[in-house]
């Protein structure tokens, strides 16, 4: 029993001690800059989103989930592989 509330606790304060550096990373950031700056955010990086597993018409890749799928029984049974 005393174990798990010493676990808690600190777990507690881990968790707490993360979230104040978190936001302390993210004030720092801010204080940083000039009020009078515009940050700039350049476009993602999207060139290798094109694979099989990436196009997702219906917001699930489907083709990539298909293929997915029909490799599952050649790795749960050896004598399916082709």
């Amino acid at each position: 029993m005393k174990k798990t509330i010493a676990r808690g606790v600190v777990g507690a304060t881990l968790a707490g001690a993360l979230l104040v550096a978190g936001l302390g990373a993210g004030t720092a950031a801010a204080a940083t800059e000039s009020p009078d700056e515009v940050p700039v955010v350049d476009e993602p990086d999207t060139s290798d989103l094109n694979n099989i597993y990436t196009v997702a018409p219906l917001g699930v890749p489907v083709l990539g989930l298909i293929q997915s799928v029909a490799d599952v029984p050649g790795k749960l049974l050896p004598s399916f592989e082709g």
